[in-house]
């Protein structure tokens, strides 16, 4: 029954990556409506021949390993399990030590090491292929350091999460879901604070705008919109990337609109001005505490899912997975791969929120600033810094877009004119 379950899992993701192939690389592209050929939306009349090219190839090696990574991490969870390598780890963290949070942390570090080590070829490829197609300008060192940060930081948070959960099946069976998601709450808040100023600073310096003409420019800007223009940051993403970005962060006292530096010195003034407009519309709509709001909504309906099918799977193919009860941390396989299933399959639902959300922010900047010609460069600029798609496939759009496609975005601004016509 273990080679059977083993060798269905591996073919299932044979056929399945063969599938996504052909249809990335082969299939129809979202191409370019015939209506909107030689318009300011069409890729052709803002970037060149060389930059088309390259933007078509890397968004189809991008889109591919995304729709492959994350069964090929299901297919890892699968082999942990049916091997025994999850009992192997438990065995390994009995160290003598009579407390078992200690026991359950120095497990959840070797499964945490193992996966790591399994992914980072991936890992490894994807910063390759971005300094290979000119995205990515940071040198390896540089990169290894922010990897082991992301190591470090995502581990400290799993180990966080994973000991008080274990905790809480221990104590509870049945109702540990309805305790977890109480905790998420306080815990979500609390991340979301620090980030700005604790987690965000070890991998870039941080620091108030430069230009101060430009910053006597979004003050004027931010007082038409009502909103304190003390929390906009700059950040030094040059030596890191050539692409584009600017993002709101934090909750409370600690909330801020970042600019990355790439930002600053590749758009004018006015470009610079839209896009500050637009992560004004964000803060102005209160769009992170809605996303918070969303976030509970989101782990309660996780969590009860996860505490129907956990018991079920373990039920039906304990024996096979090699789990006795679900209290047991080397159950943790599977829970991981319950989470990740329920996160790829939900990306359809969160990135459709995320593209209306900045729809309503592009809405609020064009409103504010009343310079389409602004927009429209800006969106332009964003697509060939980081070689973006402007109109991706159906499946690419519904699953790795949390930002509508450039083309739609361009079109905005054409609607935009008509209604204020």
């Amino acid at each position: 029954m273990t080679r059977k379950l083993g060798f269905i899992s591996i073919l299932l993701f044979i056929i399945y990556a063969v599938g996504m192939y052909y249809y990335i690389f082969h299939g129809n592209s979202g191409g370019i409506p015939d209506v909107l050929k030689g318009t300011v939306a069409d890729p052709e009349t803002f970037m060149t021949e060389r930059e088309l090219l390259l933007s078509e190839e890397y968004s189809k090696i991008k889109n591919f390993i995304f729709f492959v990574a994350t069964p090929l991490e299901w297919v890892l969870y699968i082999f942990i399990l049916l091997t025994g390598l999850s009992r192997i780890f438990e065995k390994w963290a009995d160290f003598g030590v009579k407390w078992k949070v200690f026991k359950n942390g120095a497990y959840v570090f070797l499964l945490y090491l193992f996966t790591a080590l399994a992914f980072y070829p991936l890992d490894f490829y994807r910063y390759y292929l971005s300094k290979n197609y000119g995205i990515n300008t940071q040198n390896f060192s540089s990169w290894m350091r922010d990897y082991v940060i992301d190591f470090w930081i995502n581990f400290g948070t799993t180990l966080i999460i994973v000991i008080v959960l274990y905790w809480l099946i221990q104590k509870s069976v049945k109702r540990w879901w309805i305790y977890a998601w109480l905790l998420t709450i306080p815990f979500a808040i609390f991340m979301m604070y620090i980030q700005p100023i604790v987690i965000d600073p070890l991998y870039n310096d941080f620091y108030p705008l430069k230009d101060k003409e430009l910053e006597e420019k979004i003050i004027s800007l931010a007082e038409r919109a009502n909103i304190p223009s003390d929390h906009v940051f700059e950040v030094n993403m040059a030596e890191k990337t050539n692409a584009l970005n600017a993002y709101v962060t934090g909750i409370g006292e600690n909330s801020r609109i970042v600019l990355w530096d790439t930002t600053l010195n590749s758009l004018t003034d006015e470009e610079i001005l839209f896009i500050m407009a637009h992560e004004m519309g964000h803060y102005v709509e209160k769009h992170i505490y809605i996303g918070i709001a969303l976030y509970i909504v989101s782990m309660l309906v996780g969590l009860w899912l996860i505490a129907k099918l956990m018991p079920w799977l373990i039920s039906r193919f304990g024996t096979v997975l090699k789990i006795n009860k679900m209290k047991d941390i080397h159950s943790l396989p599977l829970l991981l791969l319950i989470v990740s299933f329920l996160l790829f399959f939900s990306n359809p639902i969160s990135n459709y929120i995320s593209r209306y959300q900045e729809t309503r922010a592009d809405h609020y900047a064009m409103q504010l600033m009343n310079n389409p010609e602004a927009a429209v460069s800006t969106f332009q600029n964003l697509s060939k810094s980081g070689l973006s798609e402007v109109n991706p496939p159906l499946l690419v759009k519904l699953f790795r877009f949390s930002h509508p496609p450039m083309l739609e975005r361009i079109n905005k601004v054409a609607e935009f004119l008509e209604e204020e016509q």
